[in-house]
Formats: structure tokens, C-alpha cells, sequence
């Protein structure tokens, strides 16, 4: 035994700094998020989720119209959910019968039928999604009661005269398909319960109807080919609620009476040639929330009724030929969600009003009502949508100075717990020798 044994405060010094160093180190150390294990088993599916139906309560004959264009049907298509929610039922006895069919993403193998069709007469809403299947002839049972058509890159060698057979359709969307087709009236024209209409990017050549059905509120003729006015005959669709007719080459002046359009919520006439003012019409429009008039030649000065719209979001007129002072004010351009005006070389802001931080790809005016400088580049009327750009820079480099100081921090904390862990180890070691030497 040592003659000479350490005093028993050495030893109480020594556990103090073990107990610090471990209490020090537990605090600094990162904490471990609790995660699900990776060799976790997932919870087995219930038997009767994944059992399938041992009877289906739908009529044989349409069940195998569904297998025949490779639709399962191990389980009941008429139970609900169906799968990919493709199938909807009626409740009729002793066998349903389907209303609503949708086919999405077809394989190669699948074709139409005219016999599996024929066995489908009770449809009312048939969907192809994906499909790029060849469009047979429809029987004119299904025909009669169909009342909605999606066909979205799906059915090939569509011409207009075979869309003009579903006639009591009160619900047309056609789009990403090539129509062939002398223009819209050859398909609309026999439809006269049509509500919704889509028909875009088709490839749709011709000119617009001058004749339409007028409980039509939704249409949309936007990516297509489309040549000549906008007939003022639009203007009569009383309940129209969305008219879309970008992206064609239609030219002249925008109807005159387009304020007739009490119910409009949602105009773009954009990126097509048309020329002449905005029509004052507009001012006895409530409703819109969207106009879009960007990439045409639309002269003049923008009216300042644009400002007493109150439920306005959406408001692009750049790339057009407008001039004169901008009409709108900070407060009013900040209640916007979408604001744009570049690409109007002679239209020019109040720089008393706005301020040049906000980019609106305009030049200020000077006491004559005319651009100071040449507009800025047309990138910059794209930078701030809603002129507060300035805040989103400022937010965007806040969040990553905060990252930055995270990560610099992150390591150094880990690195300093490793040491204090490794410190703790060795004061325990010596405190384990000078013991036992104690006690021996």
C-alpha cells in the first residue's frame, strides 16, 4: 500500500470533472431525431382490402367489356373506391351498371370495340387519359348517353366530323391531340347543350363560330391555329365564365362589347396579333379576377377604371404597344398577385407615385407624360411580378445566411463533444489507476 495515500479531496476533484465533462458533452452533442427503422415491417394491408370480391354485382356483360380493354376486375368495379377510381356504378338490381368510366395510360395491347363499346350504352362520362389508342365508331346508344368527353394525348386520327356525332354532350375537353378539322363550328355547331368546352392544342385550323349556344360557360380554344377576328357574337354568352384565346393568330380590335360579359371571371386573349385600345366596355365587367393580354399589338393608354376592379389578381398587358402614363399606383399594383407591363417601349410610370425599386420594365415619365430613358431589359419585367422583389431578395438572402451559420456552426459543436467524451474517458482511466494503487 502507498505510505503516502492521495488526499480524498483529489479524488472528489477528479469525479467533479468526470460528472462536468459528461454533462457538458451530453448538452453539445446534436440531438437524435427519433426515425423509423429501415428493416421496420410495414403493417400487413387488411384481408379485406386486399382480398378480391368473391361476385361482382355488375352486369357480365360490361365486366367483360372491362377485361377486354385490360381494366381489372378480380375486384368488384363497382365497389368503391374502384381502382385508379376508374369505374363509377348506379345501384340498379339485380345487376348495376357503370356511368362513369375512365382509361388512363393504356398499354400497347389495349384497342376499342365496337362490341365492348356496345356493352357500355349506359355510360354518361367516359374519360381517355394517356391513351393513344385508334378511335373506332361509337354506337349510338353510348352516343345518346354520354353527356362528358375527356380525351387528353389520347385516340388517334381524330377528325371533327367524328367529335360532331356526341351530340348531347354537356361537357367537351379535347387537348394535346391533333384534330383535323375546317375549325371549331364543324364540331360545336350539332352540340346544344355544350356548357364546358376545351378544345386546345389540337392543331384546330379555321375561323371562330359566328353562332354559339348560349348556356356555354366555359371555352377554351387556347394553342390552336385559329385565323381572323373575334367575332362579336362571343360577347352574347350571357353566362360565360372563362374565355381563353391565347396562343392562335386571330387579328383585328377586341370586340367593342365585350363589357357584356357580366359574368366573366377569367379572359386571356394572349399572344395572338390583335391591335387597337383595351374596349371601355370593360369597365361593367365585376367579376374578372384574370386578364391576360400580353404578346399582342394592343395600342393606346391603359384605362384607370383597371384600378376600381376590386377583386382583380391577375393583371398582364406587357409586349404590346401601349403609351401614356401607367394609371396604377403602389397600393394598387401590391394587391396584385401577378402585374405586368414590360415590353411597352413608349408607356411610362409617375415617378412620384412609384418608385424606381420597383422593377416594372418601364421608364419613369418626365413632366411631358413621356419615358425619361429607354426601358429596361425585357428580364426585368419578369423579375418582380408583383412589384416586391425587393423583399423576396432580401427574405431569400436572410434564410441562406441563416443556413451558412448553421452549417459552419453544426461541425464544430460535434467536434468539441468528441474531445470533452474523449477528455472524460482518460480522467476516468487515471481515476481507476490512483484507486486501485489506493487500495492495494
Amino acid at each position: 500500500m502507498d505510505p503516502h495515500p492521495p488526499p480524498f479531496s483529489y479524488f472528489v476533484t477528479l469525479l467533479y470533472l468526470l460528472l462536468f465533462s459528461v454533462t457538458l458533452t451530453s448538452s453539445l452533442s446534436p440531438p437524435i431525431s427519433p426515425t423509423k427503422s429501415p428493416s421496420a415491417p410495414s403493417p400487413l394491408p387488411s384481408a379485406s382490402s386486399s382480398s378480391p370480391s368473391s361476385s361482382s354485382t355488375l352486369d357480365p356483360k360490361q365486366l367483360r367489356a372491362l377485361q377486354s380493354l385490360n381494366i381489372p376486375t378480380s375486384k368488384d368495379p363497382c365497389a368503391q373506391p374502384s381502382i385508379h377510381n376508374a369505374t363509377l356504378c348506379d345501384s340498379s338490381k339485380p345487376f348495376r351498371h357503370l356511368l362513369s368510366l375512365r382509361l388512363v395510360n393504356c398499354s400497347d395491347d389495349v384497342a376499342l370495340s365496337s362490341t365492348a363499346l356496345k356493352s357500355l350504352s349506359t355510360l354518361q362520362d367516359l374519360e381517355f387519359i394517356n391513351c393513344p389508342v385508334a378511335a373506332v365508331h361509337f354506337p349510338s346508344d353510348l352516343l345518346s348517353s354520354l353527356r362528358s368527353l375527356t380525351c387528353i394525348r389520347s385516340l388517334r386520327r381524330l377528325t371533327g366530323v367524328w367529335l360532331s356525332r356526341f351530340q348531347n354532350l354537356t361537357d367537351l375537353t379535347v387537348s394535346n391531340v391533333h384534330v383535323n378539322a375546317s375549325g371549331p363550328f364543324v364540331i360545336l355547331n350539332s352540340m346544344k347543350k355544350l356548357r364546358s368546352v376545351t378544345i386546345s392544342h389540337t392543331n384546330l385550323t379555321g375561323y371562330l363560330p359566328k353562332h354559339w349556344h348560349l348556356n356555354i360557360t366555359h371555352l377554351d380554344l387556347s394553342g390552336n391555329e385559329l385565323i381572323g377576328k373575334i367575332p362579336s357574337a362571343v360577347t352574347l354568352l350571357e353566362n360565360l365564365q372563362l374565355l381563353n384565346l391565347s396562343s392562335n393568330s386571330l387579328t383585328g380590335e377586341i370586340p367593342s362589347t365585350l363589357g357584356d360579359l357580366l359574368s366573366l371571371q377569367n379572359m386571356s386573349l394572349a399572344s395572338n396579333s390583335l391591335s387597337g385600345p383595351i374596349p371601355e366596355s370593360m369597365a361593367a365587367m365585376p367579376s374578372l379576377v384574370h386578364i391576360d393580354l400580353s404578346f399582342n399589338q394592343l395600342n393606346g393608354t391603359i384605362p384607370d377604371y383597371l384600378t376600381k376592379m376590386k377583386g382583380l389578381k391577375y393583371l398582364n398587358l406587357e409586349n404590346n404597344n401601349f403609351n401614356g402614363v401607367m394609371p396604377f399606383n403602389v397600393s394598387f399594383i401590391k394587391k396584385l398577385v401577378v402585374f405586368k407591363v414590360g415590353g411597352n417601349s413608349n408607356l411610362c410610370y409617375n415617378h412620384s407615385l412609384i418608385s424606381s425599386k420597383m422593377k416594372l420594365g418601364i421608364a419613369p415619365c418626365d413632366k411631358h407624360g413621356l419615358p425619361i430613358s429607354p426601358a429596361p431589359a425585357k428580364s426585368d419585367s419578369s423579375a418582380d411580378e408583383s412589384g416586391s422583389s425587393d423583399d423576396s431578395d432580401y427574405n431569400d438572402s436572410e434564410d441562406d445566411s441563416s443556413h451558412k451559420e448553421e452549417h459552419h456552426h453544426g461541425p464544430n459543436k460535434v467536434v468539441l463533444g468528441v474531445a470533452i467524451g474523449l477528455s472524460s474517458i482518460v480522467f476516468l482511466i487515471v481515476f481507476l489507476i490512483l484507486l486501485s494503487k489506493w487500495c492495494g
